[in-house]
């Protein structure tokens, strides 16, 4: 009996899966370089309150796509409506092939540095955590969307707890005395800023690859959006007030490990150990995370393409989409084993992140045209001013980012423009299959 999405998502699940995903490891790792790149304490507050603005009318407009169109797959649906086929395939293959694997194995390498710290039997432990914890989590999604949905709320739960132990360890800090600079930044440092900024909040739009399995989808996907969002958004705003009270401006731009720093103001014997457990569970429940969504994205597009034709099968027993689990694991584990050590992932992918972003804003132009018999149940606010200025800032972000990357990362630029490439090749063999 072949099996579909079943809707086994609560307003609580689908929450936990966005907050879950956007806080990886991407906070820790960031903010010391953002806080360089911004001068000072309002610059770097400021940063982080526009970058969780635009992330909210972004989750605005994916909002109201996602209710308009409650299907497996975001974007690779809507671009297929807006453009045609071979867009929603150049979407999934791109995600398929380099950006999904790629982000899953950047948190196992940030999950299994810091595990090394807390406990190396023998060299080389790295690459054996972060390959087990592809492998455990693939394998957990395959089981059941009980299972997975369960491990991604324990996991989201334990990382806001840990996430708030920190702002309050950083805001009990004797704090540095210093006068808070309004500080200067320079174009370049602003638009590196803002990647990495936009980076750390990536995730906001993943509820959509998993719209057909939410209950009350009308409504709780809307909820669930802006919820996980807003509540990022003030965790991030929080966290960066409490380095900068406890470290102050120049101690954290100039820190290597802002949260350890931070937190051994106060416990300054049990700090490393305490940020590592943190980090490492943080960067487990976004692996989980992007396991489930990405895994969404691969089946769309089986279901639509012969040439991904296996893909597109939901597994009658597990009620998991099985084979897209196993590829998107595979090809995830075939990073860690090859590479062996943290990937950065985020010069090489963001243009192309940013490029579908920018397609998926001008969809819901087009499609409010073409489509304007659909009913809508949420209708974004203030249109046509949100998504404009969505559109704009994701225009700014995809020139700043190739840019950036032409200047600092050719080689992974050209792989990416090779691996789009591939996709337009296997796209056209995939129309005449269906010709």
């Amino acid at each position: 009996m072949k099996r579909a999405p079943a809707k086994a998502l609560s307003l609580f699940d689908s929450t936990c899966i966005i907050v879950g995903i956007i806080i990886g490891a991407g906070i820790y790792e960031t903010t010391p370089t953002v806080a360089a790149c911004m001068g000072g304490w309002g610059g770097v507050m400021g940063v982080w309150l526009v970058g969780g603005l635009l992330a909210l009318c972004g989750a605005l407009c994916y909002a109201e796509l996602a209710t308009a169109y409650p299907h497996q797959g975001g974007d690779y649906v809507y671009l297929n409506r807006a453009y045609g086929p071979w867009a929603g395939f150049l979407f999934g293959w791109s995600q398929l092939a380099i950006i999904r694997p790629g982000d899953i194995a950047l948190m196992a390498f940030v999950f299994a540095r810091y595990a090394a710290t807390l406990y190396a039997p023998f060299p080389g432990i790295g690459t054996f955590y972060a390959a087990g914890a592809v492998v455990a989590l693939t394998a957990i999604n395959m089981l059941g969307v009980r299972e997975s949905k369960w491990t991604q709320d324990v996991l989201t739960v334990i990382k806001i707890a840990g996430l708030l132990f920190i702002v309050v360890a950083g805001l009990l800090a004797p704090g540095v005395r210093e006068v808070p600079r309004l500080g200067g930044f320079s174009g370049d440092g602003l638009r590196l800023a803002m990647i990495l900024v936009l980076f750390t909040y990536g995730g906001w739009n993943e509820m959509a690859y998993v719209a057909a399995e939410i209950k009350n989808p009308q409504k709780n996907i809307l909820r669930s959006l802006v919820l996980g969002t807003v509540a990022v958004a003030v965790l991030y705003l929080l966290i960066n007030g409490a380095f900068l009270h406890a470290l102050g401006f120049e101690g954290m731009a100039a820190s290597e490990a802002v949260a350890v720093d931070a937190v051994a103001t106060v416990m300054p014997e049990s700090a490393t150990k305490w940020i590592g457990i943190i980090i490492c569970i943080s960067a487990l429940g976004a692996v989980n995370g992007l396991v489930f969504t990405g895994a969404r994205i691969s089946y769309a597009m089986g279901t639509g393409h012969r040439v991904f034709q296996t893909l597109g099968k939901w597994h009658p027993r597990f009620g998991t989409p099985v084979a897209a689990l196993v590829v998107q694991g595979a090809l995830s584990l075939g990073i860690v084993l090859l590479a062996g050590s943290f990937i950065d992932t985020i010069l090489y992918s963001a243009p192309a992140v940013w490029l579908f972003f920018l397609a998926t804003g001008l969809a819901l132009f087009r499609l409010r045209k073409r489509d304007a018999a659909t009913r809508r149940p949420y209708k974004v606010l203030a249109y046509p001013f949100i998504p404009t200025l969505f559109c704009a800032a994701c225009a700014f972000m995809l020139f700043s980012s190739a840019t950036y990357a032409f200047s600092e990362n050719p080689v992974g630029l050209l792989v990416l423009l090779s691996v789009m490439l591939s996709g337009m090749v296997l796209c056209g063999l995939s129309a005449r299959r269906r010709g």
